[in-house]
């Protein structure tokens, strides 16, 4: 049995994730801790599991095995940091860290400490996103040109159902992109074959909040090839999208259909293509992690390129320039 605790109820998803660590024959929630304290005594009493003031006193309790982390973005160095130390298994929510350098220092303890840490990056795992890796593997599209991923909501209009706290620059980090771009983000570079040469940002506040609701990046390759990632918080319906274009055909995946379609450049129709089950979840993955002592080297991988992917998309969106990415 893994023993966990849930850190933080900040985030909009911590509650997903009680409900997939209630749900797992094999985990039990112990205990709870909340930068905010009446906060945290509401999530704990709910799950009915003692509230710790203290974070240091609940990290040195000997029969807790991993934590769950859901604090404000910019107290995940910190957090998770004091986690690791502690020698407990890390499940959080995405980004890692803010910097690439805080990212990489909490890979690198985790990797010395031995211990699991998986980010939750749930369109990873869906099975749409294996079917279109095994079509732009296989050739079928000729050489990749263009990759268009798009995810928005209408969290910031209609009914504002964000909270205000997820407009707020310094816990967040950002907002759209940062928050839920960060999705097609990690699906863009992965489609496209890794890390760009160059990324170049464009934010926009069409509600007025300190953060972006509406955010765009482009991330360039050497070849000529390019990827385009888009998300929103002010877009009253928007189904997420992915095409890929390529020399020799063009792939559409759509939520609003929930098809995926491929069409040659013979212009020989859209023929329509089976969509496997999904993996196993994040969260999943990271208690078979915990209990082997098995590296989610994959998962980690990704997670430390898209912190380096939103570092840049912030800074290029603030200076209005490009950033490169390459190192030159």
């Amino acid at each position: 049995m893994l023993r966990v605790a849930m850190l933080s109820f900040w985030h909009v998803h911590a509650g997903d994730y009680a409900r997939q660590a209630t749900e797992h024959p094999d985990v039990e929630i112990v205990g709870a801790w909340d930068d905010d304290a009446e906060r945290g005594r509401a999530g704990a009493e709910k799950l009915g599991v003692k509230y710790y003031d203290d974070l240091a006193e609940l990290l040195a309790t000997p029969d807790l095995d991993g934590v769950i982390v859901d604090t404000p973005t910019n107290l995940h160095p910190e957090v998770i940091g004091a986690a690791i130390r502690a020698g407990k298994h890390v499940f959080t929510e995405k980004v890692l860290a803010l910097s690439t350098a805080d990212a990489d220092a909490l890979i690198a303890a985790a990797r010395d400490a031995g211990v699991a840490l998986v980010l939750s990056l749930p369109r990873l795992y869906h099975g749409y996103t294996q079917a279109i890796a095994d079509v732009v593997a296989s050739g079928r599209l000729g050489e990749i040109t263009l990759v268009r991923t798009r995810l928005a909501h209408n969290g910031a209009v209609g009914k504002a159902w964000l909270p205000d706290r997820f407009f707020d620059p310094k816990a967040c980090g950002g907002g759209a992109m940062v928050d839920l771009g960060c999705h097609p983000m990690y699906l863009a570079r992965l489609f496209a074959g890794g890390m760009p040469e160059s990324l170049t940002a464009s934010y926009g506040s069409v509600t007025g909040h300190a953060v972006e609701d509406n955010a765009v990046a482009v991330l360039s390759y050497p070849n000529g090839k390019l990827a385009v990632v888009e998300a929103g918080f002010a877009a009253a319906q928007s189904p997420f999208t992915i095409e890929i274009y390529g020399t020799a055909g063009s792939l559409l995946f759509d939520t609003s259909a929930s098809t995926l379609k491929v069409r040659a450049g013979d212009d020989s129709g859209w023929s329509e293509l089976p969509i496997p089950d999904d993996q196993p979840t994040a969260f999943v993955q990271w208690v078979r992690h915990s209990a082997d002592g098995s590296w989610a080297g994959h998962n980690v991988d990704i997670g430390a390129d898209l912190t380096r992917l939103m570092e840049a998309a912030n800074a290029s969106a603030a200076s209005g320039t490009s950033v490169r990415l390459d190192g030159s």
